[in-house]
């Protein structure tokens, strides 16, 4: 299995999936055997936002594989504060490291990064857009609970605007068969057009709801989010929407026996406390689960050696994406790229309609 760069996870095919879940289930049963697997080996990882479990995760991942880590966990302490472009930071790094995980706050910067590296590229996260290797652990977690991923009832309830979490789970389990999505949030946190349309297309059942009351009764998986008020304008608007769906022990009540209830954390003030003694609460299975996936991802990717060069692209005309948080507002020469679906047009780096 050759997975060159993990941008979305819907490039892992369900043959390399099994044979990653098959894989870090053996890691986890026999950590000895994996202990020196990457030694030698040095992973990058670049992170221009905060984060606790992802980047932790990640350096544990590599440490525990027998390898070493490089990197930043603040753009402040690196070059980017000087004004180095993403495209020489990439061209850089990739000349020391084996391997390169990112989180940006630019949606679509993790494509934009793999145009210019020289080693494997994971996302970690790009802004409100995907976060791939979170979707791994979400399903590797769903595989081990539920047993399938498949014929599922799945509410995902929250900030679903701005959740690349939700963004990224949805259309890994929109590629499993007789899954219904319930999409709880309010009118203005809703799920984007690209993964309503997306679902349209293929065919998925989905339904809008307001409250969790509506559905929870019904649900075999339940998604939880925080309001990402990092993501927000001002105070004012993200308070607007904060405290607005909240999952008590009363909730919990009425949901069914084998409900699996997951976040991809932190959480703020959306879960009682209460609620995590429930043993449907998988949250924190879930963040370790995210240890051992991304150990077996690391182990797959670590073998592919490092290209002599990168290709080369023409400076871009004119701007094509109208996504204002798009990585191509803020690093100029990226080469247009774009998405065709039937009629429609999409920014191959964001995934917004052009």
């Amino acid at each position: 299995m050759k997975i060159e760069h993990l941008i979305d996870f819907s490039s892992i095919t369900p043959e390399e999936w099994n044979i990653l879940c098959n894989l870090a289930d053996d890691i986890r049963h026999k950590p000895a055997k994996y202990a020196d697997a990457c030694r030698g080996k040095v992973m990058a990882t670049l992170f221009y936002e905060p984060s606790t479990r992802t980047q932790l995760s990640f350096q544990t991942a590599m440490q525990r594989l027998g390898g070493t880590v490089i990197g930043f966990a603040d753009p402040q302490n690196s070059s980017v504060s000087k004004g180095e472009s993403l495209r020489d930071t990439i061209k850089i790094v990739s000349g020391y490291a084996d391997i390169i995980v990112m989180r940006n706050p630019k949606e679509g910067a993790a494509y934009a990064a793999s145009l210019y590296s020289r080693v494997p590229f994971i996302n970690a996260g790009d802004g409100g857009h995907l976060h791939p290797t979170q979707t791994m652990a979400d399903m590797y977690t769903l595989r081990s609970t539920k047993g399938r991923t498949d014929h599922l009832k799945i509410g995902m309830c929250g900030d679903l605007l701005n959740g690349r979490t939700v963004h990224s789970l949805t259309r890994a389990l929109s590629a499993r068969p007789g899954n219904h999505f319930y999409f709880i949030s309010t009118p203005e946190l809703s799920m984007p057009e690209y993964i309503t349309d997306m679902l349209e297309e293929k065919q998925i059942s989905y339904s809008k709801v307001s409250t969790l009351d509506e559905c929870i009764n019904e649900l075999d998986v339940l998604y939880m989010t925080r309001i990402q008020k990092e993501r927000f304008a001002s105070e004012e608007e993200y308070r607007a929407q904060s405290g607005v769906y909240v999952l008590t022990k009363e909730k919990m009540d009425a949901a069914k026996s084998d409900l699996v209830v997951l976040h991809p954390l932190p959480k703020v003030d959306e879960i009682d406390y209460e609620v995590d003694d429930d043993p449907r609460a998988k949250y924190f299975l879930q963040a370790e689960n995210g240890m051992y996936i991304r150990m077996a991802l690391i182990l797959s990717m670590c073998d592919i050696p490092r290209k002599s060069v990168t290709q080369t692209y023409p400076l871009p005309k004119k701007q094509v994406c109208s996504n204002p948080r798009c990585i191509t507002r803020f690093e100029p020469y990226l080469p247009e790229i774009v998405d065709r679906v039937g009629d429609k047009q999409f920014c191959a780096y964001c995934e917004h309609k052009i």
